[in-house]
């Protein structure tokens, strides 16, 4: 089906030459037709998608449908829509169905979006593949050898494959941006605070943030302003001023002040996507905007931050699920019959035994988390550890706001930060499964800002690479600074589509 943008949907629906059902319907036979190869759709709601787009049909021709009618999206399995399930892609919660629904969905719906269906993902948003969810994984529509990026990848790819023209996403260290690269479309990471984060299932607090996919960076800011401000159900959701983020596109500013970072640019980055990035650069400085090097010397040790401060929280985040409270319960039977094979065993060892109520907390978070969600279990609970708790969490901490500092510093020279968002393009399925620290390293350029607590987005650097797949160059603002990175990435989208660049003013 042919894509248009939101703004010109909804005129072609306000002037009667698009019907909200029938657009509806078009987006329906699309996942029907392509989901069953790129698995971004967990859960179709084709029933209710299509009732909702008959009652904000009539708000159309009555005047009354609020700014989103048109707006057709998808939600990350994350986030929670009552009556419908939550899983996160984890066998943990393969039976759990949302009993509220988040405030960034009860916002889409006040606002007459359409909610289509919910979207795969890395288990508990852990990984950067979308290969660790119980319903496998999402497949990159630009090649489905390749995989989506992740942990938001069913996210990116839903949008990539004109499955729905807007999706919801998560970015904790990443899982927004990096899967809008690997997939070519634009993705927002907004600054923590600006969007309320009640019913998102937390994988580590600190830096969880909700933010968009879509095709075009006018979209994002659309989505963007319809989901952000303060929340009194999150305490962490910043009371600032929300702007209308898509009518601040309608004048881009070319003459902005661009920082380029030498950290970015270093050993391990691909020379094709190096090039690439710079070249955009280099033709948003043709049309006015000034170049600036800058540095920021602690980025070195952001890899190693995040991994401690991420998982710890991630420990203390998912002790809840214990098979008692939450999620999957092993079956208590089977656990007594094991109990009593291992009494018999041992009957003359001193070793201790388990009781009932220990070895069920065990055997159900077994058998309900997947490898990857247990080795970030591990790694924090063993930085949380006495003994090691100063030398590895408490250091983290310190690191942390030392890279805070250099954003600070920068900032205060430059309006934005120009930079690659991933080391590759889309990589083989199953290329590195195995090599959980090969893995990690796919964050290395997006992790900072969610250290930091600033913005950054996704956007693509014009044409694909030599394999084939999308290249994506990524911004950064500091904190509350929207207006500046979506100006930016709008400005970069303008000079990277052929003809288009000629409107920057």
């Amino acid at each position: 089906m042919k894509y248009f943008d939101i703004r010109s949907t909804r005129e072609k629906l306000d002037c009667g030459e698009v019907i909200l059902p029938d657009l509806v319907k078009g987006y329906v036979a699309r996942i029907e037709e392509a989901n069953p190869e790129i698995n971004a759709f967990t859960l179709l709601q084709k029933e209710q998608a299509l009732a909702q787009s008959g009652v904000i049909q009539k708000k159309i021709e009555d005047g009354t449908a609020g700014p989103l009618a048109g707006v057709v999206i998808g939600i990350k399995e994350v986030l929670c829509q009552e009556g419908y399930p939550a899983t996160c892609a984890s066998r943990m919660l393969e039976n759990y169905e949302a009993v509220y629904s988040a405030t960034v969905v009860e916002r889409l719906n006040a606002q007459d979006a359409v909610i289509i269906g919910r979207l795969n993902m890395d288990e508990f948003a852990m990984g950067s593949s979308n290969e660790n969810s119980i319903f496998g994984p999402a497949r990159n529509p630009r090649n489905t050898g390749k995989v989506t990026g992740g942990s938001s990848g069913g996210s990116a790819a839903a949008v990539a494959a004109g499955m729905c023209n807007a999706s919801l996403g998560t970015d904790t260290g990443g899982s927004i941006r990096q899967p809008a690269s690997y997939c070519g479309v634009v993705g927002l990471k907004p600054t923590y605070g600006r969007v309320s984060r009640h019913g998102l299932i937390a994988f580590a607090s600190s830096f969880d943030c909700i933010g968009p996919f879509a095709r075009t960076v006018s979209d994002a800011a659309t989505v963007l302003k319809a989901i952000a401000g303060q929340d009194p159900r999150d305490a962490t959701s910043s009371s600032r001023p929300v702007p209308d983020y898509s009518t601040l596109l309608d004048n881009v500013n070319a003459g902005i002040t661009i920082g380029i970072p030498d950290e970015y640019f270093s050993d391990g980055l691909d020379p094709e996507i190096r090039d690439r990035v710079l070249d955009v650069a280099e033709k948003m400085k043709q049309k006015g905007a000034k170049l600036v090097n800058i540095r920021l010397p602690h980025l070195k040790y952001a890899i190693a931050t995040y991994y401690v401060l991420a998982t710890a929280e991630a420990s203390s985040n998912l002790a809840r699920f214990d098979g008692i409270r939450y999620g999957h319960r092993a079956d208590m039977r089977a656990v007594r019959a094991q109990l009593k094979e291992e009494e018999a065993r041992l009957k003359n060892s001193s070793d201790i035994i388990d009781s009932p109520m220990i070895r069920l907390y065990k055997q159900s978070r077994t058998e309900g988390f997947g490898p990857e969600v247990k080795r970030r279990i591990m790694l924090g609970t063993y930085v949380l550890s006495a003994g090691y708790y100063d030398a590895y969490y408490g250091k983290a901490q310190r690191i942390r706001r030392l890279i805070k500092q250099d954003f600070v510093e920068a900032f205060s020279k430059v309006d934005v930060i120009i930079s690659p968002t991933a080391p590759t393009t889309a990589f083989d399925l199953g290329a590195i499964q195995d090599d959980p620290l090969q893995m990690y390293l796919n964050d290395i350029f997006t992790i900072s800002a969610n250290l930091a607590g600033i913005c950054g987005i996704n956007v693509s650097a014009g044409e694909h690479s030599s394999d084939g797949m999308p290249i994506g160059v990524q911004f950064m603002a500091d904190a509350f600074r929207e207006p500046d990175l979506l100006n930016a990435a709008r400005l970069a989208e303008m000079v990277c589509a052929t003809g288009q660049d000629s409107s920057v003013e």
